[in-house]
């Protein structure tokens, strides 16, 4: 597991103790994870900022778009919703909850991928986007992250350029696809953000990946906030 990650389900399981209290114990689900949402929001947000040395990241932006309180739960509820959704329809994507939005990570072995040194997405990484693509018109109130990663292998500024094609090639298929534009962001990492051992080539192949953050927009923010308020 990596140190992060370890961090981060520390501190939850340091918040859920702190939270275990009776009245927490007897609420429902919205209404704990708006609890643990806005205790844990602010650690967790601290972790992914001492340790994420590029703050333009899927898990970063999940992180950094979070609303809190009741209407934090609300939009929580939804993204379970999303996620659910995602996990079902393309069984070979990373699907991680995080806070009040989504991480979708494809590598190889999971479903958006692509040959050696190319940036061209083949049959089978269409045949995701378009169900992902579905999913994301069933849910239009949210704005959608997506990154490039390779692994170490090779020059520095040439995986960057690999890692930027191939984000751009995801992006623009989800737009051929009917998704806006506007919902949109495109990041390039290169192999400056691992998320496993580059020196295994077990490691390098799930470095060789593209991510999404998927966050609520101002639309999806306001209408928690006035459905807290009715």
């Amino acid at each position: 597991m990596k140190t992060n990650l370890k961090k981060i389900v520390v501190a939850v399981m340091a918040v859920a103790i702190l939270t275990s209290c009776e009245a927490v114990k007897n609420s429902n689900n919205t209404q704990r994870g708006a609890v643990i949402g806005t205790a844990a929001g602010a650690v967790i947000g601290g972790i992914i900022g001492n340790n994420v040395k590029n703050k333009n990241s899927a898990l970063g932006a999940v992180i950094g778009g979070v609303v809190g309180g009741v209407a934090g739960g609300v939009i929580g509820k939804q993204m379970d919703k999303q996620a659910q959704k995602i996990e079902s329809e393309i069984p070979g994507a990373e699907v991680t909850r995080v806070g009040e939005g989504i991480d979708v990570v494809f590598d190889e072995n999971s479903g958006v991928y692509f040959a050696t040194n190319k940036s061209t997405l083949n049959s089978k990484s269409k045949a995701n986007l378009n169900k992902l693509a579905g999913i994301f018109k069933e849910y239009p109130d949210t704005n959608i992250i997506v990154e490039g990663h390779t692994d170490s292998t090779g020059d520095d500024s040439y995986n960057m350029s690999l890692s930027q094609k191939r984000a751009n090639a995801v992006t623009n298929y989800l737009i051929s696809q009917g998704i806006s534009k506007s919902r949109l962001t495109t990041y390039a990492h290169g192999e400056t953000l691992p998320k496993y051992d580059n020196a295994t080539p077990e490691g390098r192949a799930k470095n060789r990946r593209v991510e999404l953050g998927i966050v609520a927009n101002e639309k999806m923010k306001q209408d928690a906030q006035n459905q807290v308020k009715q």
